[in-house]
């Protein structure tokens, strides 16, 4: 399992290295203007995936600052964000890298944020919600990019697969 993990950190930062570099073509009108996504706007989209990537690290690793809204936005600016995302994403890949097998069999507990309530489940689970969560609302944002007309980004894992060598044995 530990491979695969390792497999969709990276895949989750190439990823988010390329949607930022599109967005980063936008006008600040069509990046911030609301376009009917859950998060409105590109802008509050990377913003979401930001909050719920730190949300889900201070629950995996106890540490970390844990926003407690899902809509907050955390950095207006879009440089800043790019610069946090970077950084979060160099948090992920190195706490996948010190996990071992024995610790994805473990079960941990958390509280949610909409509606409180205390949870308990698999590591190697809530790892799957994870990364699925970040690529769902990396979807979102290349649909909006898609919706202005811009060039979005090829996401497919199957191409990170193939350029970086990873799940490819």
């Amino acid at each position: 399992m530990k491979p695969h993990f390792a497999m969709l950190s990276a895949y989750n930062a190439w990823c988010n290295e390329r949607l930022y570099d599109a967005a980063a073509e936008l006008s600040d009108r069509d990046y911030r203007a609301d376009r009917g996504a859950f998060f409105k706007s590109v802008h509050g989209t990377l913003n979401h995936i930001l909050v719920a990537d730190r949300l889900w690290m201070k629950r995996f690793t106890g540490q970390g600052e844990a926003p407690d809204r899902l809509d907050a936005i955390l950095f207006d600016d879009p440089d800043a964000l790019r610069e946090a995302r970077r950084k979060e994403d160099e948090r992920i890949v190195g706490y996948i890298d010190h996990l071992s097998e024995e610790d994805l069999s473990t079960r941990f507990h958390y509280r949610t944020v909409t509606n409180p309530t205390e949870i308990e489940q698999p590591l190697a689970s809530a790892l799957l919600h994870f990364f699925n969560h970040q690529t769902h609302h990396r979807g979102q944002v290349h649909g909006l990019l898609t919706g202005l007309g811009r060039d979005a980004p090829s996401l497919d894992l199957v191409m990170f697969q193939r350029l970086s060598g990873m799940g490819m044995t």
